[in-house]
C-alpha cells in the first residue's frame, strides 16, 4: 500500500489548480487550491500530525474535503473529472521549457492546441509568434523543444533507469526456476549514465526461464529469444533495452565478471591470464596447454585464481584496480555510516516532521543526524529565519529527551547569496550545531564570482560543509561554474567538509572528484539531502558512488563518532 505524505497532498492540489487553469476556470477557484497547497507547504506539521485541515489558515471546506477524500481512498474525484474534461495530450506539454499553466491555457483556448502535434503545427504556421504575450523568440523556443521531445539520449542518467532495474529484479526474484541472478554491465559498476541493462541468470531449466522472461511486463519489442540470451525492449519514458544471459550455475561467476567489467578491465584481466598460460572466456578459465576449463563458485574465487583480492564491481574500469587489489584495500561499506548530516523536514520543504525523521534515522541505527532545513533566502523552499530556527531548536531539544539513543544536531542549509554574503551573521551561526553552505541561485555567474562565494563561505569558521558543490543535475544541467580543484584545495586549507550528495540526480561531488579530493586530503560527507522517508534510502547509492571514487571510511566524516566530528569542527573554529 502506498503511503500518502504531505508532499503528495500538495502535489494533488497543485495538479487540480493546473487543470482548472487549463480549463479557463474562475481565477478565485484556481487560487483556492494554490493557497491550500501553500498553506500545507508552510505548515510545520507532517501529515500524521494534522487532525483537521479546515483549521489551517488558507484551507477552506471545499479543498479540505478534497484532501480528506484523497487520504481515505487514495484517489480524487475532482482530479478524475478534470482529467476527463481536459485533453489528455495537453498536460504533458507543461514539461516543455517556457510553457506554464497560463501560457498553455492561452494556447489551448485561443489556438486549440491540444497535444504535441497541434502545438508544432501552430508554431510552424506562425500562430504562436503572433499571439499576445509570446513573440517570435518564444515560438522558436517552443518549436525547438517540441522537436526534441521523445529523442532518447544515447546514454540515460542512472536515476531514470534505477526504477526499471528494481522492477526487473523484483520480477526475477519471484521466478522459482532461477538458481541465482545478478545485474551486470554499467549498472553494476554504477556509472552515472548507461545505455541498457544486463542480467546474468543461472538455471538448469533455460527453456522455462526463457518463457518467463518473455512474459515480463511492459515489453515493447522482443529482440532475441534463445536459450542462452533473451533481449527485450521495455517501454517507459525512455525505452530501455534489457539483455538476459542464461547460463549454468558453474558458469555464473565467470560470466558475471565478463559482463560486469569495462572493455579495458576485461582486456587487462585476459592479459593477466595469458601470463599464467590461461584464457578467460565468459564460461570459465581455460588452461592453454591442457584445454581444461576451471569454473568458480564466486567472483571472489575467480579473482583469487589470479592472485587478486575481490575487486568491487564499482572499480572495474581499468583505473589501477588490478594492480591495487594485489593487496587488500578497505573501501567504505554502508555499515560504516554512523549518521546523515543533510536532511529536510516540514519546517522548510520536507514531507516528514523532525520527530518522524528522528524515528526513521533510529530505525537505520544511526548514532546522529543533523536537521538542516533551508535558510531564509530560499523563500521558495519556505526557508527559516533566525527566529524560526531558534523555535526549531526548542523542538529538537525536546526530542533529545524523548530519543536519547540518537544525537540530534541543530543545523541549517544556509544560502551563500549571489553577492557572496551568507544568509546569517556570525553571532547567530555560533548558536548552530552544524552549518552547511550552499548555492541555490545565480547559476549563470562567472567562475570567479562563484568561487568568490564559495571561498567566503569556507573561510567562515562556522560553515562546516559545502553542499552539492557543483549544483549539477545529471543529464539536465551542468550546474554553476565551480572550479572544483580550487574548491578541494580550499576545503583542505580551511578544514571544510565537501559533500557527496547521494541523491541519484546529483551524485555531487562525482566519483572522479571525490577520488581526487581524498588524494589531496579533503574530508567528505555522504548525505542523502532527504526530503521525505523514501529518500533517506539514497545513502545506499551514495556509498556506491563513494566506492567508485575509491573512498575509504577514514575519508568520510559521517563514519566517525560524533565526538570526533565535533572535535574536527572545533579545530576549524579555532584556526
Amino acid at each position: 500500500m502506498v503511503t500518502i505524505d504531505k508532499k503528495d497532498i500538495i502535489k494533488l492540489l497543485e495538479q487540480i489548480a493546473i487543470y482548472l487553469e487549463l480549463k479557463g476556470e474562475n481565477p478565485f477557484k484556481i487560487s483556492a487550491y494554490r493557497k491550500a497547497a501553500l498553506a500545507l507547504e508552510t505548515d510545520q506539521r507532517s501529515r500524521n500530525e494534522i487532525d483537521d485541515y479546515t483549521q489551517i489558515k488558507g484551507i477552506g471546506k471545499g479543498t479540505a474535503t478534497v484532501i480528506e477524500e484523497y487520504l481515505t481512498t487514495g484517489q480524487s474525484e475532482t482530479l478524475r473529472q478534470l482529467e476527463q474534461e481536459v485533453p489528455a495530450g495537453l498536460v504533458p506539454l507543461l514539461d516543455l521549457p517556457g510553457l506554464g499553466g497560463k501560457k498553455l491555457a492561452q494556447l489551448y483556448q485561443e489556438l486549440n492546441v491540444v497535444d504535441l502535434t497541434s502545438l508544432k503545427k501552430a508554431a510552424q504556421a506562425g500562430e504562436i509568434a503572433s499571439l499576445k504575450g509570446f513573440g517570435q523568440k518564444s515560438a522558436e523556443k517552443i518549436l525547438k523543444a517540441v522537436e526534441e521531445v521523445g529523442q532518447r539520449p544515447e546514454r540515460l542518467p542512472v536515476y531514470e533507469v534505477m526504477p526499471i532495474s528494481a522492477r526487473v529484479e523484483a520480477y526475477l526474484a519471484e521466478l522459482p526456476k532461477i538458481t541465482r541472478f545478478s545485474i551486470a554491465g554499467s549498472m553494476r559498476r554504477f556509472r552515472e549514465t548507461l545505455k541498457d541493462l544486463d542480467y546474468i541468470i543461472a538455471t538448469d531449466q533455460p527453456e522455462q526461464v526463457k518463457d518467463a522472461l518473455l512474459a515480463l511486463p511492459d515489453i515493447k519489442e522482443v529482440i532475441a529469444a534463445g536459450q542462452t540470451k533473451v533481449s527485450v525492449l521495455l517501454q517507459g519514458k525512455y525505452d530501455v533495452s534489457v539483455d538476459f544471459r542464461i547460463v549454468t550455475d558453474d558458469q555464473f561467476a565467470t560470466t558475471l565478471h565478463h559482463f560486469t567489467g569495462s572493455k579495458d578491465h576485461n582486456v587487462a584481466m585476459r592479459q593477466r591470464a595469458k601470463a599464467q598460460g590461461e584464457k578467460i572466456s565468459e564460461y570459465g578459465v581455460e588452461n592453454v596447454e591442457t584445454g581444461e576449463i576451471t569454473t568458480f563458485a564466486t567472483e571472489a574465487d575467480f579473482f583469487k585464481h589470479f592472485n587478486l583480492n575481490f575487486i568491487p564491481p564499482e572499480l572495474r574500469e581499468f583505473s589501477g584496480e588490478i594492480e591495487a587489489f594485489e593487496q587488500e584495500i578497505p573501501l567504505i561499506e554502508q555499515a560504516d555510516i554512523q549518521g546523515d548530516l543533510h536532511m529536510h523536514t516540514t519546517w522548510s520543504d520536507g514531507a516528514q516532521s523532525i520527530e518522524e525523521m528522528v524515528q526513521l534515522a533510529s530505525e537505520l541505527s544511526y548514532r546522529y543526524i543533523a536537521i538542516t532545513d533551508h535558510s531564509k533566502f530560499l523563500r521558495v523552499a519556505n526557508g527559516l529565519t533566525e527566529q524560526r530556527l531558534r523555535e526549531q531548536r526548542k523542538e529538537i531539544e525536546r526530542l533529545r529527551t524523548v530519543y536519547p539513543n540518537i544525537n540530534i544536531l541543530c543545523g541549517v542549509e544556509m544560502d551563500i547569496r549571489p553577492d557572496g554574503h551568507l544568509d546569517f551573521a556570525d553571532d547567530f551561526l555560533q548558536e548552530m550545531d552544524f552549518v552547511i553552505g550552499a548555492i541555490h541561485s545565480s547559476f549563470n555567474q562567472s567562475e570567479a564570482e562563484i568561487m568568490k562565494r564559495f571561498v567566503h563561505a569556507m573561510e567562515n569558521p562556522y560553515v562546516k560543509m559545502i553542499a552539492h558543490p557543483t549544483g549539477r543535475i545529471i543529464g539536465k544541467r551542468s550546474g554553476y561554474r565551480a572550479n572544483v580543484e580550487q574548491l578541494i584545495d580550499k576545503a583542505v586549507e580551511t578544514g571544510t567538509i565537501l559533500e557527496l550528495n547521494a541523491n541519484p540526480k546529483r551524485f555531487d561531488l562525482s566519483a572522479d572528484w571525490v577520488r581526487i579530493a581524498q588524494d589531496k586530503g579533503a574530508q567528505i560527507a555522504i548525505n542523502t539531502d532527504a526530503h521525505n522517508k523514501a529518500t533517506l534510502s539514497y545513502m545506499t547509492a551514495g556509498v556506491r558512488v563513494a566506492r567508485r571514487g575509491w573512498l575509504k571510511a577514514e575519508t568520510v566524516v559521517n563514519t566517525w563518532s560524533l565526538d570526533r566530528l565535533t572535535a574536527f569542527w572545533r579545530q576549524k573554529e579555532d584556526r
